[in-house]
């Protein structure tokens, strides 16, 4: 009995030790707060550092001990944790203006006690020797990190303290993002409006900044934003950008990162935006206008005639779509991590997305951005919940985000890669008449990287001799149109090798420099395909895609219970049944263990293993294959995940592949399935990835039915997906996945 009162008593002890005193009279009074933060914090930072509560990730543990520092009042050592956080989280001092605020804020609040000054002579001194020990690249974008939204912070901070209300303790988890949300108001709040004085007091010493609006020959009127460095008086190529994502700070900080490596930097924002009164319809409108505002900024005095062009994502959609109608005084584009429109998104292989109703609202519900709706993260989960959970039609999810949206409704009707998305870019024999200069870049892990390879794909298919380039690496969507960090997050915090950790930044300009003004071709470009093999630290340069693998391996649907060998043929025809139930809103997850280590989702999936490998291999390219399947319906969307269980047992996601059955032969015409006959479905368009995979790793593969909150469900009547109900259900699918189906590995061998 002693016994178990002291467990009882130990495991109580355990319970307090995760909760801190903070009085409730804090949640109400800010002189209590002010008091109680510092005292929470220095406690937080203690179980922060914690065996177990320490983070995994080097890069979230900084980030959070910097913050908790400061706000424990401990600024000097915030200091220092802000910059092992700057260096954990990329080379080369590439994110040195990184959380700049907090470190000017920290700088200021030191220099008041150790000099004995007033805080805004401090926050001025602190301020000044920030901005004048970066080079210009880092100046370029610093606008936008201190133009911090003080009514968010503070919002944010409400909601915080009122879930304290009338408690008188506090649990680690509330007590961190407590004192996350205090630092975050608190510095802002207290800096804010001084440095942003003084940073308009600097950029106006070293730029000309000027925007104005443009009227067209159509009667639509554009808003331009011109950047140039003071001391360049001479007339200069001009960067054009093209941009949704409107604002004075956004745009200026667009222009000046072409006028410090001495261009002109031009920023239109599209219909819409700004001082544009028209309407705004995304991707509809840049083939027509950008030809006119080429024409215009090339005809400028600060122009010496030659236009190039940047951006990622919509912004390297927008290039492509201005080579639809070339311009002669475009003379190279520079689109990175390029939407695909109507290629991967909103439709990924004829798969509509949820998220495109959140990004709708955030470019549509005003004339900048709607960040406040657009990062509610918490509210878009729960109305993709609501929708999947409810078995309404696709088409009810913008009701059920707040209102019905005709942008989000006319893409709907158009589920195939048909004309309405056709004349927004390039299409077939128009790549043709694209002979000017292109780099593309996209990263494995870039979410747009499906688009990316679309267009440079169809260059190389229509045009005969294409001067395109390509970069790819280890690189996620925001990190292939800035820098290479020293992590990637794709199949958990993955190190990426030394010679990745690029500035994609350094390598646009040099190309711009070759381009525009008979520079130096820039060192990694030593052919026209360049790619990192993950792992081995090292760059591959080939002349085509096709030469990205030199072999390929496949992967047969075969449970190999006979001891046969996942890549032979199998001698006899069997297949694998596989039951989706699209009634089943409320599934018991599935876990598959492949290692004593780690486990695979199977919850809507069928997995099959590989033999362990008896040698390295590089696998380098992107999934292809045929899928030979029988159906009891008329359609399906199949989801691929391809594994590597490394030899210390952890698993590593090499690539994906998510298509409508329906659409896999031809995106632009549907072909429906013929139940219960035995149809083949083409792998195309799946990710790429290149990495060195060790002897003694074997590979998992999963193939099975899309079934997710984050897409359309397709219930396999033949009927526009769109609009299928969980009425239109009926029996459960089935499939037979046959054992003559494969997946073929592409492997690279010097």
């Amino acid at each position: 009995m002693k016994f178990k009162i002291l467990l009882a008593l130990v495991f109580v002890n355990l319970m307090q030790a995760q909760k801190f005193y903070f009085p409730k009279t804090a949640t109400t009074d800010s002189v209590i707060l002010e008091k109680q933060i510092p005292e929470l914090a220095l406690k937080v930072i203690t179980e922060h550092q914690s065996s177990k509560n320490k983070p995994k990730s080097t890069v979230t543990f900084l980030d959070n001990l910097f913050r908790l520092q400061l706000a424990a009042k401990d600024y000097k050592n915030s200091i220092t944790s802000l910059a092992d956080y700057r260096k954990e989280y990329a080379d080369h001092n590439m994110a040195g203006n990184k959380s700049l605020a907090y470190e000017i804020y920290s700088m200021a609040k030191q220099m008041e006690k150790d000099k004995k000054i007033s805080f805004p002579n401090a926050l001025q001194a602190a301020f000044t020797t920030k901005y004048e020990s970066y080079p210009d690249p880092l100046i370029a974008k610093i606008g936008t990190i201190l133009d911090g939204d003080v009514k968010e912070y503070k919002k944010s901070l409400k909601a915080a303290l009122d879930k304290q209300k009338d408690k008188d303790s506090i649990d680690y988890t509330s007590a961190l993002a407590l004192c996350k949300n205090y630092v975050n108001y608190k510095t802002y709040s207290s800096i804010k409006p001084q440095v942003m004085q003084l940073f308009k007091v600097k950029e106006q010493e070293k730029f000309i900044i000027e925007s104005k609006n443009l009227t067209l020959k159509n009667g639509t009127t554009l808003t331009i934003t011109v950047v140039r460095k003071k001391e360049n008086t001479s007339p200069l190529p001009v960067i054009l950008t093209n941009n949704i994502y409107a604002g004075e700070l956004v745009d200026a900080g667009m222009g000046k990162r072409a006028a410090v490596y001495n261009y002109v930097g031009a920023v239109v924002n599209t219909r819409g935006k700004r001082g544009s009164n028209d309407p705004n319809n995304p991707f509809e409108d840049e083939a027509q206008d950008l030809y006119e505002v080429i024409d215009w900024v090339s005809k400028q005095p600060w122009s010496n005639g030659k236009v190039g062009m940047i951006g990622g994502s919509y912004l390297g959609f927008s290039q492509w779509a201005a080579a639809k109608k070339l311009h002669p005084a475009l003379k190279t584009i520079v689109p990175q991590v390029s939407v695909g429109i109507g290629i991967d998104y909103p439709a990924q292989n004829n798969v509509f997305m949820s998220y495109m109703m959140q990004w709708i609202r955030y470019v549509t519900n005003n004339k900048l951005t709607d960040e406040a709706t657009f990062t509610n993260y918490p509210k878009w989960d729960s109305v993709n919940t609501a929708w999947y959970k409810s078995g309404r039609s696709f088409r009810a999810l913008d009701s059920i985000s707040g209102k019905p949206n005709k942008i989000f409704q006319r893409w709907l009707d158009h589920p195939g890669y048909d004309k309405y998305w056709q004349k927004m870019v390039p299409y077939k024999k128009d790549f043709a008449k694209i002979n000017i200069p292109v780099l593309t870049t996209t990263g494995y892990y870039d979410a747009d990287q499906i688009g990316a390879m679309y267009y440079y794909k169809q260059h190389h298919k229509y045009n005969k001799n294409p001067n395109h380039y390509l970069v790819i690496g280890p690189y996620d969507h925001a990190g292939a149109q800035s820098y290479g960090y020293n992590y990637v997050y794709g199949s958990g915090s993955i190190l990426i090798d030394p010679v990745a950790r690029i500035s994609i930044d350094e390598l646009a300009f040099s190309w711009f420099d070759y381009i525009l003004k008979d520079g130096k071709k820039p060192e990694l470009l030593k052919d026209k395909v360049n790619f990192q093999i993950m792992n081995s630290n090292t760059w591959k340069h080939v002349p085509d895609l096709d030469k990205m693998h030199s072999s390929t391996l496949k992967f047969y649907l075969q449970d190999r219970k006979d001891g046969s060998s996942a890549f032979e043929k199998p001698k006899t025809e069997q297949f694998t049944k596989q039951t989706i139930d699209f009634k089943d809103r409320d599934p018991k997850y599935l876990y598959h263990k492949v290692s004593k280590q780690d486990s695979v989702n199977v919850t809507h999936s069928i997995h099959f293993e590989s033999e362990v490998l008896d040698r390295d291999i590089v696998l380098s390219g992107n999934l292809s294959g045929v899928f030979n399947v029988s159906v009891n319906k008329k359609d399906f969307d199949s989801n691929t995940l391809l594994y590597q269980v490394q030899p210390d047992g952890k698993t590593f996601l090499l690539s994906t592949h998510l298509t409508r059955a329906s659409y896999a032969k031809d995106n632009s015409k549907r072909h429906l399935l013929k139940p219960g006959r035995k149809e083949q479905i083409p792998i195309k368009n799946s990710f790429f990835m290149s990495k060195k995979i060790e002897k003694g790793s074997k590979l998992v593969l999963l193939v099975g039915v899309n079934k997710s909150k984050s897409w359309q469900v397709n219930y396999g009547t033949g009927k526009n997906v769109s609009d299928e109900t969980i009425k239109d259900a009926g029996e459960p699918l089935e499939i037979k996945w046959y054992n003559d189906s494969y997946v073929e590995i592409p492997l690279y061998k010097d």
